[in-house]
């Protein structure tokens, strides 16, 4: 009988241990936003023909809600493609850039 007792009682204490909660913190992501304001608006009158005529053959169905120009003539755009906003870079003769390839984005 005080072997069940003991058998019990340390049966009891294993599977109490399990259920003690983990007070470890969790890993956390961090991910850093920085603004550029390298970047001026402008009117959409001042986008250049190139530009245009690029935006009218690769984005058919977008329109240009805003036009941004830094001091390399590098274009930031704002478009709407199906309800959703979308920015792209080019430069002034129309050629598409990435974010890597913008002259103040760079490192």
């Amino acid at each position: 009988m005080k072997k069940l007792i003991l058998a019990t009682a340390i049966f009891a204490g294993t599977v109490s241990s399990y259920a003690i909660t983990n007070n470890e913190t969790p890993l956390t992501n961090t991910t850093y936003c920085f603004k550029n304001d390298s970047f001026k608006e402008i009117s959409l009158d001042k986008l250049p023909s190139a530009l245009n005529k690029a935006l009218k053959k690769d984005f058919t169905t977008a329109k240009v809600n805003k036009a941004y120009i830094n001091q390399h003539n590098q274009y930031k755009l704002e478009l709407s493609i199906n309800k959703e906003i979308k920015i792209i870079y080019a430069d002034k003769d129309g050629n598409w850039l990435d974010e890597k390839e913008i002259s103040n984005l760079k490192k």
